[in-house]
């Protein structure tokens, strides 16, 4: 465990393998945390690289700096804090593996700063929010399986993850990844980073926020604005996607493929849910060797 000041955070995270190696940042998401690459950073260090896994904001020993800045997990928000961190840490450039939380600040770093990632792996494809067109209801199914948000969208909602952020997270765990048979211990590694003061407003202020119900952080609107064009991704990616994913179940057709104008290829992992990395580390390894190698 290692800490660095940004200039929002106090920034936890771990790192791995040699200092002066290539760089490559690991991304968790909602509801995980650095947990879910203990299988990858290792492999890649042992390669030469020299791995990042930060505690996103909102997780674990990751802090605000100031009481008085808002505790937004917007997107832009996390895009802006994997591109301090780098700055913080003199890395100008990474490869980048990330899902959920994680993989939408990677895709974002990809599209609006290109310049500073080598190499993207993305689950569950383009994982930008179009924020203006959030209000057009989904289908059915879709609907159903964003139950949660909808929950957190209401004070009810933000009482009970306030009351069983434990119970709420291992729920989403089995119902994201019905066929992955995580153990007690394994989840509650994961869980304690949820025990961080500012999880539930983080939390709930980002989806909210996706769905225009909350006030995003006036420092991050000029990003905010430029992600409601839906820039392209150009650095070489590759998009891995649970074929079990219980709530984003991969669509036939790769509908978010012609956001991705550079090297590109889809992925399917068979029997995969929606925390890929804890679940096929070896994809994940994968990926990001073949694009980097």
């Amino acid at each position: 465990m290692k800490f660095i000041d940004t200039d929002v955070l106090h920034q936890a995270y771990e790192e791995h393998g040699p200092s002066d190696g290539e760089a490559v940042i690991l991304l968790h998401g909602f509801p995980y945390d650095p947990r879910c690459y203990d299988a990858v950073a290792p492999a890649l260090a042992a390669r030469g690289y020299r791995v990042i896994v930060p505690y996103l904001r909102g997780y674990g020993p990751t802090r605000f700096l100031s009481r008085d800045t808002l505790r937004s997990g917007q997107q832009a928000a996390l895009a802006h804090d994997l591109r301090a961190l780098m700055d913080a840490l003199g890395i100008g450039r990474a490869a980048m593996a990330g899902y959920d939380w994680g993989g939408r600040a990677a895709c974002i770093a990809a599209a609006l700063w290109p310049e500073r990632v080598t190499a993207l792996v993305t689950g569950n494809g383009y994982n930008i929010q179009n924020i203006p067109a959030s209000v057009a209801p989904g289908a059915p199914e879709a609907e159903h399986r964003h139950w949660y948000q909808f929950y957190f969208h209401t004070p009810r909602g933000e009482a009970g993850l306030e009351a069983d952020r434990f119970g709420l997270g291992r729920l989403l765990w089995k119902l994201w990844s019905p066929s992955w048979r995580f153990t007690p211990e394994e989840y509650a590694r994961s869980a304690a980073s949820f025990e961080n003061p500012d999880f539930v407003a983080v939390v709930i202020q980002s989806y909210r926020h996706r769905f225009g119900y909350a006030a995003g952080d006036a420092a991050f609107e000029a990003i905010e604005r430029a992600l409601e064009a839906q820039p392209p991704i150009t650095v070489p990616s590759i998009n891995l996607w649970g074929d079990d994913d219980g709530v984003n179940p991969p669509p036939d057709m790769d509908t978010t493929a012609h956001r991705f104008t550079g090297r590109y290829e889809r992925r399917l992992l068979p029997g995969i849910g929606h925390n890929i990395p804890q679940e096929d580390p070896q994809a994940v390894v994968r990926a990001l060797l073949d694009l980097m190698g």
